[in-house]
């Protein structure tokens, strides 16, 4: 509010109202989080300097509008791209629009993408609801990498990974495929929620753009919905483009949220593994139990990947049921757990359960002829607890033999 010779212009109550207490004056130090900057509109100090700022933040990260961010964001946007190894990072709504809004930044009508056929199920309804309208066209490579340089085409422009994969978590040789699609000059984009950047980092083994769910391990709590792109330096600018072209942006409040469950990412993730494999070799004891996924198990196909290339595993393991296995008794087996939320998300501090309809989830491996696969995210509970559960629910179900 401006003031001539220290009297304030205004001494209406409204007025002050409106104008008081916007830069309070304290002493002390700082927080040890950063506060929730909350902004639509941002002011300038004159005309001159409203100017300069809007000419500049096409290319720099300037608070200028709350559709580009707050320092809130910002803060987060620092963090990820610290831990993803990336040049810049963006934040989008949810882990599907970071995916939509990837695809959409980088491919044009005439493009081919090359998707894996492990990739989270949502982004096979991209394909059929965005790319395929719009004249993109799309193919699914095996989850392994094994046929993917002989399913490029003259116009593949990116190259979609997941890995590890989606519910059966398959390994491929990432550094393999990026090689193999930078020589035919198409770009890689990996999906890294699984990985989360502490477990497995994309741009490190040669991919040009890592997406996250932060909704998952970054959130850690499932109170959040948020996605990220990191990006090396060379891809920025077309991300960066089409999301403010889009008014692409998070809550400040949903960004604190995830900026504060970064904090323990780490350490969370450690508990994560050690009650998972716990799991896992129970699970793996089991007469009534085909196969068990978790790329950290030897008997894993793709173990020796991720002994190369991850630093851990997290709460995902899934396991097959025996072929002939009745869809009864596997609702029977889910329904009877009493630790396990049914539910589709994952990554946080809580055990769920829920099936993995593989037939659907991919096209290029066939499924057909293998048993039903039931999916485990192993939370923060004791083990032991978990595994007396899946006992008494195998049991319940006549699955214990």
């Amino acid at each position: 509010m401006k003031q001539e010779n220290d009297k304030p212009i205004a001494t209406a109550l409204p007025t002050r109202l409106s104008h008081m207490g916007k830069s309070p004056a304290f002493a002390g130090g700082s927080a040890v989080n950063p506060p929730i900057v909350r902004a639509s509109t941002v002011v300038f100090d004159d005309t001159a300097h409203q100017r300069d700022m809007r000419a500049r933040r096409g290319k720099e990260r300037i608070f200028s509008y709350g559709a580009r961010g707050t320092p809130t964001s910002f803060a987060l946007e620092d963090a990820v791209s610290e831990l993803e190894g990336a040049y810049r990072t963006r934040l989008l709504p949810t882990g599907l629009a970071a995916i939509g809004m990837t695809l959409l930044s980088y491919l044009k009508p005439g493009d081919h993408v090359l998707l894996s056929d492990s990739a989270y199920q949502p982004v096979r309804h991209i394909t059929e609801q965005f790319l395929r309208p719009y004249g993109i066209e799309f193919s699914f490579f095996a989850a392994d990498g094994s046929d993917a340089e002989a399913r490029m085409q003259p116009n593949t422009r990116m190259v979609y990974a997941e890995c590890p994969g989606s519910l059966v978590y398959e390994m491929c040789d990432l550094p393999a495929l990026c090689a193999m699609a930078h020589a035919r000059g198409a770009m890689v984009a990996v999906d890294n929620t699984w990985g989360s950047g502490v477990q497995y980092r994309p741009l490190a083994l040669g991919a040009d753009v890592s997406v996250m769910a932060a909704t998952k391990y970054l959130s850690g709590h499932s109170d959040v919905m948020m996605g990220t792109v990191a990006t090396t330096e060379a891809m920025w600018e077309p991300l960066a483009e089409r999301c403010d072209a889009f008014g692409m942006t998070v809550s400040p409040d949903d960004a604190w949220l995830v900026l504060r469950g970064l904090r323990t990412l780490s350490a969370r993730l450690k508990v994560h593994e050690q009650h998972a494999l716990e799991v896992a070799e129970w699970l793996g004891k089991q007469p009534s139990v085909r196969t068990v996924f978790c790329p950290a198990l030897p008997t894993h196909p793709g173990y020796h990947i991720w002994l190369r290339d991850c630093d851990g595993t997290n709460g995902l393991v899934s396991f097959e049921l025996p072929v002939n296995t009745p869809a009864d008794k596997v609702d029977l087996l889910i329904d009877s757990l009493q630790l396990f939320g049914l539910g589709a998300s994952w990554g946080g501090y809580e055990s769920l359960v829920t099936p993995a309809a593989m037939t659907q989830a991919r096209s290029v491996t066939d499924w057909s002829a293998r048993g039903p696969v039931i999916r485990l995210h192993i939370g923060l509970e004791d083990p032991n607890d978990l595994i007396a559960d899946l006992a008494q629910a195998f049991a319940g179900a006549q699955l214990a033999e």
